[in-house]
């Protein structure tokens, strides 16, 4: 009987690490993110001098030079960004000095090693190290409630950041937002984003909506003021654009 439950148990810690590892090798890793100038680039690998990232890709970085070289693959994306609109690029398209960030799926707990010998997922260059903005961010998450007109946008709250969830204290989740003519509109087709209008949007879909203003600005202000951007099926780790 203590063989059988051992033997069951080894089978099951192999099941485990079997789904781990094709989760990693399907892109569900943790995402390490890392940020900083570009020193070169080939067809094979980027090497930047590492100035921020997110908590994962920081703590892996403790006691290592600054720079540092990323792996790219056949499912590497490279996005080229300018005045927040993505178009996609190539390898060649990345200059010595310009402004990148690198993401990277692999499994928790990554040695550096390990995470710059899994490909990178996107390769995002912004050309120059975006500056601080004027106002906070708002960042809301929900799905569509119906067809956009008007400039407006129905939103059925879910989540946000949290500026976004301290504006709605006491308030339902059905908000309606604002658009205009320079509100960028993108839709999510897994890495690579493309520029889509308000009237694409549909009843269902998984939506954020961007908007900046002063920090103490009511839900009234901040619905007033036109987004500065809508991802739609936006990923978790999409670059901030706004």
């Amino acid at each position: 009987m203590k063989h059988r439950v051992l033997i069951t148990l080894a089978l099951a810690a192999l099941a485990c690490a079997v789904v781990a590892a094709t989760a990693v090798a399907g892109g569900k890793g943790r995402l390490f993110q890392f940020r900083g100038e570009l020193v070169n680039a080939s067809s094979t690998s980027v090497q930047i001098q590492v100035e921020g990232g997110d908590h994962a890709a920081l703590r892996a970085m403790l006691g290592q030079p600054q720079q540092q070289t990323f792996t790219l693959g056949s499912t590497t994306e490279i996005l080229l960004w300018s005045k927040g609109i993505p178009t996609v690029g190539t390898v060649t398209d990345l200059k010595q000095g310009d402004w990148v960030v690198v993401n990277v799926r692999a499994k928790a707990g990554s040695t550096l090693a390990e995470i710059e010998s899994s490909a990178a997922g996107t390769v995002a260059d912004h050309r120059a190290q975006p500056g601080k903005a004027a106002y906070p961010l708002f960042l809301f998450r929900g799905t569509v409630d119906g067809p956009q007109s008007g400039g407006h946008i129905l939103l059925h709250v879910r989540s946000g950041n949290a500026l976004a969830l301290r504006s709605l204290l006491g308030q339902a989740r059905d908000q309606t937002f604002s658009y205009n003519d320079d509100t960028i509109f993108l839709l999510w087709q897994g890495k690579v984003p493309t520029v889509i209008d308000a009237s694409k949007l549909k009843a269902g879909d998984r939506i954020t909506v961007r908007i900046r203003v002063p920090r103490h600005s009511t839900l009234a202000q901040i619905e007033a003021s036109p987004a500065r951007h809508v991802g739609d099926h936006e990923p978790a780790n999409a670059p901030d654009k706004a």
